[in-house]
C-alpha cells in the first residue's frame, strides 16, 4: 500500500502542473484545473504520515520536490527538440507544457512551504491526541497549509501582473474551493488510513513468518 500511495502522490503532483493551464468556472469563480487534483496531495501525506510515520511524510514531499525538478528540464528539452515537420502541433505543445518560468517557481515555492507545513502540524496534533481524532488533524493540517499554499503561489505567481484587489479575490476564491475540498476528504483519509494499517499488517505477518 505504501508504494502504491507514493506513486499516487506523485502521479498526481505532475498532473497538476499539467492541469493548470486549464481554467474552469463555477458561477463567478474562475479556478485553474489543477485545484481538483493538488488538494489530493495533501490527503495522501495525512494517510502516509498516519500510518507509516513522520520521516516518510517528509520523505514523500522531498521526493515529490525532486521530481517536479527533473520533470521541469525533461519538458524544456522536449519543447526545444526540433519539431519533426510532420507534426503540427509545436505551438500548442508549447502553450500546454511550458509555462512561464515565474508560474513554475511559483508552484515549487508554494509546494515545499505548505507539504512541510501540514506534515508538522499534523504530527504536532498526532503527538498530542494519539491515535485519536485523526479527523481534526487531517482538517486542520490540510486546512492551515492550503491558505499558505494559496497565497503563496498567487502572489508570487501573479504580483504586479494584476490589481491587488483581483489579487486577492484570486487567493480567497481558490483557498474557499480548497477548503470545501479539505473538509470533503475526511471520510476518504479514514478509509485510506485503514487499508493501509490493514496492508500493513499483512505485510509485518509475512516477514515475521519469513524463516531467518
Amino acid at each position: 500500500m505504501f508504494v502504491y500511495l507514493n506513486a499516487l502522490f506523485v502521479g498526481l503532483l505532475i498532473v497538476s502542473n499539467i492541469l493548470g493551464v486549464k481554467l474552469f468556472s463555477i458561477g463567478e469563480f474562475i479556478l485553474p484545473a489543477a485545484v481538483i487534483v493538488y488538494v489530493a496531495t495533501f490527503m495522501i501525506t495525512d494517510v502516509i504520515g498516519e500510518v507509516y510515520g513522520k520521516d516518510a511524510a517528509r520523505k514523500i514531499v522531498q521526493a515529490g520536490f525532486f521530481t517536479q525538478i527533473i520533470v521541469m528540464i525533461f519538458v524544456f528539452i522536449a519543447i526545444e527538440l526540433p519539431a519533426a515537420p510532420v507534426f503540427g502541433s509545436q505551438s500548442e505543445f508549447e502553450t500546454i507544457l511550458g509555462g512561464s518560468f515565474r508560474v513554475m517557481l511559483a508552484s515549487l515555492l508554494s509546494y515545499f512551504t505548505s507539504q512541510n507545513l501540514d506534515v508538522s502540524i499534523f504530527h504536532r496534533l498526532k503527538n498530542k491526541h494519539g491515535e485519536k481524532k485523526l479527523w481534526l488533524r487531517n482538517n486542520v493540517s490540510t486546512i492551515t497549509s492550503q491558505l499558505v499554499d494559496t497565497t503563496i503561489f498567487i502572489t508570487v505567481a501573479f504580483w504586479g501582473t494584476v490589481p491587488f484587489t483581483v489579487l486577492l479575490g484570486m487567493i480567497v476564491t481558490q483557498y474557499v474551493f480548497k477548503f470545501c475540498v479539505a473538509l470533503i476528504d475526511t471520510p476518504i483519509v479514514y478509509l485510506l488510513v485503514r487499508m493501509a494499517k490493514k496492508s500493513k499488517h499483512v505485510q509485518t505477518e509475512i516477514e515475521l513468518a519469513r524463516p531467518s
